[in-house]
């Protein structure tokens, strides 16, 4: 996985928000078994103490489950899941009719783009 970072917030929200994507995008599996901190750190290419506060903030929003003795796990509750997906589709429409509106559309009008798009 090619882990896009940059300097404009902090770290641990970006790792944050990619596994999020990762898990909701099914390259994690419902219940299944999440590298280990050190591994998903490496990969990512910063510190694992970095890594450990993503992985927190997953196990906060309900997303993963930790296990002293088996590590960490995908949630198999698909209602915490898909409650994710709706949360961040919302977030993605709503920075569309922000982006209209800076070009001049209203809401209806970006709908209707939305609508005419072909693809």
């Amino acid at each position: 996985m090619d882990w896009k970072l940059d300097d404009s917030r902090p770290i641990w929200i970006q790792l944050q928000e990619q596994l999020t994507r990762m898990i909701l995008s099914g390259r994690y599996q419902v219940g299944g078994k999440l590298p280990s901190v050190r591994d998903l750190a490496a990969e990512a290419g910063v510190n694992p103490n970095t890594m450990q506060r993503a992985l927190a903030g997953l196990d906060a929003e309900g997303l993963t489950v930790t296990n002293r003795t088996s590590g960490r796990t995908v949630t198999e509750d698909t209602s915490v899941l898909e409650g994710m997906r709706a949360k961040l589709a919302n977030e993605l429409i709503e920075q569309f009719y922000e982006a209209a509106a800076q070009l001049g559309y209203t809401r209806d009008q970006a709908l209707e783009l939305l609508k005419r798009r072909k693809g």
